[in-house]
């Protein structure tokens, strides 16, 4: 089990409206005072930002288009040898630029005919109902900062980068997008916080950790995955179990590092199927009938 807000910089405003992300010490960027201040300028207008509104347009800089750049260009070789084919079929499907990073509502322009899923701008952690329950009306929260130019295939944190290369190209397959939107469902039928919280652990083994068989070579299919320049090499390494919604939903582990445990679905149909069914029948009860039957 994790805590989301582990992933993300808290983000805060004061009494004047004065924005401030809260980077770890050990963050690339925590003494990097231009670094911080880009984040700010970035993180102010998606805090105020209200559904409805126009998404706040970022004008990013010529170093940050480099980062996208750099990424993306390493990043497709491995999605090549790595990826499903239902990821390739959706990366293909919404033709993302490769040479700038993409506007939020442009992605949502080339996504919402494809699966009806659109972006919503994140400034940071997005409490867990708002962003699981949001799935269900076909809506993913997208932060829009980048990673540090220090580490350019790395970050600490999820940044535009893994929300749109890893999770967008995914959402561009309608039916990856279904289960997605079935995990929502299951989300706002939760009445309970520890009912909540296993339908975060399942989707972060599925969704963002997951990995499939196809032809007889195993595969990734997690965001995590697939906008991880180094994790996407090492996870053929891992300990590789079959999906068990219970054991995802009760295995500690850590999420600073590479998953040392990975759950592997036989093929799209148990993705499509048996995980999207997972969701689609979730309730409050679930766990604790889960937990019988592992008994």
């Amino acid at each position: 089990m994790f805590e989301e807000g582990q992933l993300y910089a808290p983000v805060t405003a004061d009494e004047n409206g004065d924005v401030t992300v809260h980077l770890a010490d050990d963050h690339p960027g925590a003494n990097d005072q231009g670094y911080r201040r880009r984040r700010e300028e970035i993180a102010a207008p998606a805090l105020a930002w209200l559904p409805g509104d126009p998404v706040p347009r970022v004008e990013y800089t010529g170093s940050e288009n480099e980062i996208w750049r750099t990424v993306c260009r390493e990043l497709a070789p491995k999605h090549e040898r790595l990826a499903i084919c239902g990821y390739l079929e959706g990366k293909e499907a919404l033709a993302l630029p490769t040479d700038h990073v993409p506007q939020l509502d442009e992605v949502s322009a080339a996504l919402e005919p494809l699966s009806g899923f659109r972006l919503h701008p994140a400034a940071g952690l997005v409490p867990l109902d708002v962003f699981y329950g949001s799935l269900a009306d076909g809506v993913f929260h997208s932060t829009q900062y980048l990673r540090h130019p220090s580490q350019p295939l790395y970050t600490p944190e999820p940044d535009i980068l893994h929300e749109v290369v890893g999770h967008c190209n995914l959402l561009a397959n309608p039916a990856i997008a279904e289960v997605k939107r079935r995990a929502g469902e299951a989300a706002r039928r939760c009445e309970t916080p520890e009912g909540l919280q296993y339908v975060a652990d399942v989707f972060w083994f599925t969704v963002e950790f997951g990995v499939m068989y196809e032809d007889g070579e195993l595969r990734a299919y997690g965001a995590g995955l697939l906008s991880s320049y180094g994790e996407i090499e090492e996870f053929r390494g891992a300990d590789v179990r079959p999906v068990s919604f219970h054991e995802m939903a009760t295995l500690a582990y850590d999420i600073s590092h590479y998953q040392p445990i990975l759950f592997a679905c036989d093929g799209m149909g148990e993705l499509t199927d048996r995980v999207a069914g997972f969701f689609a029948e979730f309730d409050d009860e679930t766990p604790a009938r889960l937990a019988r039957d592992a008994a």
